[in-house]
């Protein structure tokens, strides 16, 4: 708080700008799975339980959306734009790595202007698979495993126990499913439907879209030695 006694705009900004959200990608050998829930809230107000929080750049090229949605949507389809432009004029896909710095730099220029973004972007190009994460302050980092988004210390629990890079397709979509499915079961501000998609050389194929109370009161529930199905409230 300023000196004055009132809050400036920033301060104001980062306050009441509540949000939440899980997002997750990662890298194995035979490609990268990208997961991710679809809830919008806002503090303790959900206001859709539909979002597609995975921008399709390209066919190779995939981007996620974690903090404020117009921020996401319009940066991230704005960079599928530039994206294309640079492959008009140079007769190429653009590289993932060169795809997420456009982005960095893009968001950059607003830095402290109230951006709110945490998104990964993946694909595949002639390097092989790419993954990396930029925030709203432009910065940019590569990795092999990313969870952005309010139940990501949840995710990242199950994504650290189950990861190997020798996983098959099969279980990799699994364990990206099973982190979301986690995440949002103790995050409150996650939710809805789990998206899961799979980017190898020949591009990206989206998977699966699951409702996290089937899985919850299904499959899940299902190996839980013991247990049973909850009964329906109208009983």
């Amino acid at each position: 708080m300023n000196n004055s006694g009132f809050l400036s705009q920033k301060e104001k900004l980062e306050k009441t700008y509540a949000k939440g959200t899980t997002t997750l990608g990662f890298v194995f050998n035979r490609g990268i799975v990208i997961a991710v829930d679809s809830r919008a809230s806002m503090g303790n107000y959900i206001s859709s339980q539909n979002v597609k929080k995975v921008i399709e750049i390209n066919p190779y090229l995939l981007g996620t959306m974690a903090g404020g949605a117009a921020d996401c949507q319009f940066w991230e389809r704005y960079l599928g734009m530039q994206c294309r432009l640079y492959e008009l004029r140079n007769k190429r896909r653009i590289s993932v790595a060169a795809a997420s710095k456009l982005l960095s730099n893009i968001v950059y220029q607003y830095k402290d202007y109230g951006l709110s973004m945490g998104t990964m972007i993946a694909g595949w190009d002639h390097t092989g698979p790419n993954l990396f994460m930029v925030d709203n302050d432009g910065t940019r980092l590569k990795g092999t495993r990313f969870s952005v988004g309010s139940g990501s210390l949840y995710a990242y629990g199950v994504l650290d126990q189950g990861y190997r890079p020798d996983l098959t397709e099969e279980e990799a979509c699994e364990l990206g499913r099973r982190a979301i499915y986690h995440a949002t079961h103790r995050d409150a501000y996650s939710g809805g439907i789990i998206n899961v998609y799979l980017i190898r050389s020949d591009g990206w194929t989206k998977i699966s879209s699951t409702d996290m109370n089937d899985l919850h009161y299904g499959k899940y529930a299902l190996e839980k030695e013991g247990s049973v199905t909850p009964p329906l409230l109208d009983q």
